[in-house]
C-alpha cells in the first residue's frame, strides 16, 4: 500500500467513525425520551422538589428517609447532602442569587435558608396559619413566591416571601389546592397550577393581579412545574404519568411519558440546562430526558 493509499484509507476510517460516534450520540441525546436517573426505590415517596444550583449540581428531597435532602452526581450516583432539622421536612427547592439553597418545610410551616458554604440551615420565614408551604419559585429579585396547599377542602393560597423573610399574602383560591408554582422569563406572569387548573397572574413589582384560567385538563391532577427560556411550560401531570409541556398561550405541545404515573416535580439542569430532570412518587427516583431549549432558572443562575 502507498503511503497515499494509506493516508486515503486512515481517512476515511475516521470519517465513518467520526459519523458513528454522532449518530451514537444522537441516539443517546434523544429528545423528549424519559429513563431512569436515580435507582427505583433510592428515595421515599414522597421524592420532591428537584432544583439545580448555579455549579449545575442537582438536589432532590426525602433521600432514603424523610427530611434529608440528596445531592446528585451526573451519573445518577445520590449521597445525603444535609439533614433538616427535627420536625421539618422538605418539598420544594430553589436556590437564590447568592447560592442559597431555599427550601419549603412542610411539616414546620418554614422556609429555610441552607448556608453553601457551611450547610448551616436557618428559618428565613415561618408562618403558622398557613396549611403547608409547598412549591416555590423564585424571582431575578430573589423573591420567592409560596403556595400553600389546603388539599382537604381543596383550597389554597398563594404568599410572597421577600429576602428578608417577611410574608405577604397575595392570593386565595377556592377552585382547587394551589401547588405548582412558577414565574415566566419575563417575569411578568406568575403560573399557579391546582387540581386540573394552571392559573396565570400578572406579576409586577412582586404582586399578582388579574388570575385566568391558563388551560384546564379534563382529567387527572397536576404538581409541579418549570418554564424553559421561551416560556413553555414543562408541568407533571401527577396520575397520568406523563410531563406536559405547555406553550405560554394554554396549548399542549407534547406529553412525555414516565415510568411511573405520580410524577411530582421537575426541574431544569444538566451542562446545557436542556435536561429535564422528573421525580416520580410511586417509583421513588427520578427520571430525566433531553429537551430543545434550556430552563428560565437555570439561565437565570448563571446570569445569562
Amino acid at each position: 500500500m502507498t503511503t497515499i493509499q494509506h493516508f486515503i484509507t486512515l481517512t476515511t476510517f475516521s470519517l465513518f467513525s467520526g459519523l458513528a460516534a454522532c449518530a451514537q450520540q444522537t441516539a443517546k441525546t434523544k429528545l423528549f425520551t424519559a429513563s431512569a436517573f436515580t435507582p427505583v426505590g433510592s428515595f421515599t415517596s414522597d421524592v420532591e422538589g428537584p432544583a439545580v444550583d448555579k455549579d449545575g449540581v442537582l438536589y432532590a428531597v426525602n433521600f432514603q428517609k424523610q427530611g434529608t435532602i440528596a445531592r446528585i452526581l451526573d451519573d445518577g450516583t445520590a449521597s445525603v447532602y444535609l439533614n433538616l432539622p427535627e420536625g421539618s421536612t422538605g418539598n420544594g427547592i430553589r436556590f437564590d442569587s447568592h447560592g442559597n439553597m431555599l427550601i419549603a418545610d412542610y411539616t414546620g410551616h418554614n422556609i429555610l435558608k441552607v448556608d453553601p458554604a457551611t450547610h448551616v440551615v436557618t428559618v428565613l420565614a415561618h408562618e403558622p396559619i398557613m396549611h403547608q408551604p409547598n412549591d416555590i419559585a423564585i424571582d431575578g429579585q430573589d423573591r420567592l413566591y409560596a403556595s400553600d396547599p389546603d388539599f382537604n377542602s381543596n383550597t389554597g393560597r398563594i404568599w410572597r416571601v421577600d429576602p428578608n423573610g417577611k410574608m405577604t399574602l397575595l392570593d386565595s383560591v377556592s377552585e382547587g389546592a394551589a401547588n405548582g408554582i412558577e414565574v415566566s422569563p419575563d417575569e411578568n406572569t406568575l403560573y399557579v397550577n391546582g387540581g386540573r387548573y394552571i392559573w396565570a397572574y400578572d406579576l409586577r413589582d412582586g404582586n399578582i393581579s388579574n388570575r385566568r384560567v391558563l388551560i384546564k385538563f379534563p382529567d387527572f391532577t397536576v404538581d409541579g412545574m418549570r418554564c424553559d427560556i421561551k416560556g413553555n411550560i414543562y408541568i407533571a401531570r401527577f396520575g397520568k404519568g406523563v410531563v406536559a409541556k405547555i406553550s405560554p398561550k394554554g396549548e399542549i405541545l407534547r406529553e412525555i411519558p414516565t415510568a411511573g404515573k405520580r410524577t411530582t416535580n421537575v426541574a431544569f439542569g444538566g451542562k446545557d440546562g436542556r435536561t429535564v430532570f422528573v421525580t416520580l412518587m410511586d417509583k421513588g427516583n427520578i427520571e430525566s430526558f433531553r429537551v430543545d431549549e434550556p430552563g428560565r432558572e437555570w439561565k437565570m443562575l448563571r446570569g445569562k
